[in-house]
Order: structure tokens, then sequence, then C-alpha cells
């Protein structure tokens, strides 16, 4: 099966690209399954239930969220009933919807588990916990294809995280910095990256008009509010690669930035 990964969608100008370009994409690496963070898709906070739609609409099949998952609260009905919609499952049991799903690709079992981890992030569950214990559910029910969106601030926890288990994973894809990055591997059969960056305003800070966090850089207040970038220059960022019992064959880093066009994808290191 090939399968598409999606890093943080900020905004409009990152909604329209999409449903510009994964068209195209699914179309020509013949995609059958595409993965989205979706948690900055609306106004660059949280997710609304009209941009969820929008999003399944322009072929996204999953959306994973992380910090921003419940910034709108209307989504929280959406959790409780759309299992394809899906928040860090190691949040508090407290909160409304799950962070697994499971469906069939190309007459194969899949799973998609969200995770967040902790510097820098709201108090949740263990993730090395919930990572191990959740994998090894998933194996007792006979899923090999198993794909985590680990949305996280520290490298370091996706990086010990994916050490903890590869060989026993599909594929573990970093999101939240909105900072592509070019690590990119194959080892043991496990795909890897530590973020695969977002898709928004190129002339920004991390999707953000640049203004405020530049104020707040020299003030050191935080009395200059974030807005989403109105930038013409709107990057799109994603992972396409091929899955078959578990284990990844290959992958590829694929990066557009509109009013340059496509720039040259990266292959995954196999190891």
């Amino acid at each position: 099966m090939k399968i598409g990964l999606i890093g943080d969608i900020v905004g409009k100008s990152a909604r329209l690209l999409i449903a510009q370009l994964l068209p195209q994409v699914k179309s020509q690496y013949q995609l059958d399954f595409v993965v989205a963070n979706g948690e900055n898709a609306s106004h660059g906070f949280g997710l609304s239930i009209e941009h969820c739609n929008l999003l399944h609409s322009y072929g996204i099949d999953v959306i994973t969220g992380g910090n921003h998952s419940f910034d709108k609260p209307e989504i929280k009905a959406y959790l409780k009933e759309k299992s394809q919609v899906l928040r860090p499952h190691n949040c508090s049991k407290e909160l409304e919807g799950s962070g697994m799903y499971i469906t069939e690709v190309c007459e194969e079992k899949v799973a998609v588990l969200n995770l967040m981890g902790h510097f820098g992030m709201p108090h949740c569950d263990n993730v090395f916990i919930c990572a191990r214990d959740s994998v090894r559910e998933l194996q007792n029910a006979g899923i090999k294809n198993i794909i985590i969106d680990f949305h996280a601030e520290a490298t370091s926890e996706k990086r010990a995280v994916f050490e903890m288990l590869k060989g026993e994973v599909g594929a573990i894809f970093g999101t939240h910095t909105h900072i592509g990055t070019d690590d990119l591997m194959i080892d043991k059969g496990s795909f890897y990256v530590s973020d695969v960056g977002m898709c928004g305003g190129f002339d920004s800070v991390i999707g953000m008009q640049s203004q405020a966090p530049i104020e707040r850089g020299l003030t050191g207040t935080n009395r200059a509010k974030f807005a989403v970038s109105e930038s013409e220059k709107v990057i799109f960022q994603m992972i396409v690669l091929e899955m078959s019992e578990g284990r990844v064959q290959w992958a590829k880093k694929l990066r557009y930035i509109q009013t340059v066009g496509w720039l040259q994808s990266l292959e995954a290191t196999k190891l």
C-alpha cells in the first residue's frame, strides 16, 4: 500500500493549497491512504467541523491532533462521533475522543496512533508507556501496519520513541514544530522523520505573521497576538511511502512552494 503523511496544516492558505495539490500527488504516487495533522487548520488554532469536512473532501482519510485539539469547542462532539478525527492517545481519559484509529487498506489492517510529547506541552500521560502499550495492543490484535503521528516539541523525545519501537511499527512521523527536518530514514523496516514540516505561509514564523513573534522577542511580553500568515508564498510538505506487512520499502519527502513550484524531493536513507 502507498501512504501519504502531511504535517501541520496552518490556516486557509494551507487548506487551499492542499485542495489544489493533494489530488495530483495522490494520482502521481497512487496513494491509497492519507493522514494529516489538522490541529492548526482553522485560523491557526484548532479544527472546526466545517474545515474537518473540507479536509476529508480533499482526500485526507485520517486527521490527527495535538496541543490545539480542543481549541474549537464544537469539535468535542465530532471527536466522540467521528473515529477518523484523533486527539493524542495519551491525553487524559476524561477528554473526548481517541488517539487510535483502525481500518483496512488494500486488504491489510492499518492503525493510526496519535501521541503527544511532554517538553513544552500540556499535561498528558507518559508517552513512552502509552506508545509501548498501544503498539503491543495492536500487535496482539494482529495489526502490523502501524503509523504514529508523534506531536512533540523535543526531537529527543521523538527519536527515543523511535529507538524503542523501530522494527515494531511501520512509520513514526513527527509534527508540531512546523519546521521540516532532513533526517528521514528507514531502519529495520520502520520509517522515521523528526518533523514533516508544516503546510502554511512560507514568509512567516511557523505559519504565523512575523510581527507578533518579533515583538515578543524584543519586549519579552505576550501583548502581541498571533495571526495566521497571509504570505503569497505557501509551502506544502508531505511524506509518501510504500508499506506492506508493517515494513516500509521506500519513502520520500515532497515540497512545493507557491510562486516557486516543486522542489527537489528527498529520499529516505535506508539503513
